[in-house]
């Protein structure tokens, strides 16, 4: 029998919430219902499936709570590392569900778990001497400078909105759980895992590990995760069908099929958003370079239609079109 071929299927945090009037847990889980639909039809057609996600709005959340209890009701602070944890236990929950049941409604027998995955970053890494990655509530410059004197944060202004904690985000090294990822998917089991980018830990003289106050962007860890189990392909859902050249301006067009040098020029010419599509191509191209077969970009109801070719941006190694 043909061996199964084997993507990483990265999703973005945001993509589990619609619009701001949906954000609820259940809000969430019913977005998170629609997007298995369409991972569920991949596996159908004879995909092993690899699952990364963001987590930005739901760690967002999960500090907002953490500093309304310190507030009002004298409880301890949760650390940031753990907030990752949380969130990737109550997103793969979301997704595991989902997809189980959609599993069990085609009658397929598969299975799918989530793993709480650490990813090693660098310690000496030059993010953490600049940190820039705003995280949690907005608070007012008094309340702000009390936790630069007290907990040692890092804070900004965020455009008139109020003060923000800033934390670094380092570049993912290696991912902890990936030995236990790869029996999972060898043996026909959905991994959920580098959930928010994975937590981030660093290693001590003794070669311990210990959680840092840091985020790790989800499109990079996806495509280490894509690199690690040697994917065939690496596919970002996200919010829109195709990535496009002049973005939201009146002479924009999509890409329908790029190079990694057509890819590297685009950047260099300033189509891709930082924070948006820039970190998901610059991703794409780690991938690719390291060996990587192919990479598709869109969003999820065209994720069947872009494994047909139908749509969707594909990336693909120079010298293939």
């Amino acid at each position: 029998m043909a061996k199964n071929r084997l993507a990483v299927v990265a999703i973005g945090g945001n993509s589990l919430i619609k619009d701001p009037a949906r954000k609820t847990v259940k809000d969430q889980y019913l977005a998170a219902k629609e997007t298995c639909v369409h991972i569920a039809d991949m596996i159908q057609q004879g995909w092993e499936v690899a699952i990364g996600h963001g987590n930005g709005p739901q760690v967002g959340f999960i500090l907002r709570r953490s500093d309304i209890a310190v507030k009002y009701a004298g409880m301890h602070p949760v650390p940031l590392d753990a907030c990752v944890a949380d969130s990737q236990g109550a997103i793969g929950y979301a997704l595991q569900q989902n997809l189980n049941n959609e599993f069990y409604r085609r009658r397929m027998n598969k299975r799918v778990a989530t793993v709480i995955t650490q990813v090693l970053v660098d310690k000496n890494d030059p993010a953490f001497a600049n940190p820039t990655k705003p995280i949690g509530s907005f608070y007012t410059e008094t309340e702000a400078q009390e936790h630069v004197q007290n907990d040692d944060w890092s804070v900004v202004e965020d455009a008139g909105r109020g003060w923000r904690r800033v934390v670094p985000s380092p570049k993912p090294q290696k991912i902890i759980e990936i030995s236990a990822i790869k029996t999972m998917l060898d043996s026909g089991i959905c991994a959920i895992t580098v959930g928010g980018g994975g937590i981030p830990v660093v290693e001590d003289e003794n070669e311990d590990l210990f959680g840092v106050a840091a985020v790790i962007d989800k499109d990079f860890a996806s495509s280490l995760l894509a690199q690690s189990i040697g994917a065939d392909l690496f596919l970002i859902s996200t919010s829109v069908e195709q990535v496009y050249l002049n973005f939201n301006q009146p002479d924009q067009r999509p890409i329908d099929v790029m190079t990694v040098s057509e890819a590297k020029t685009y950047l260099d010419e300033g189509h891709f958003a930082r924070g948006s599509m820039k970190p998901k191509i610059q991703a794409i191209i780690e991938y690719l370079e390291a060996g990587g077969k192919k990479a598709i970009i869109t969003s999820p109801e065209h994720i069947a239609g872009a494994l047909r070719g139908e749509t969707g941006t594909h990336i693909v190694p120079d010298g293939e079109d």
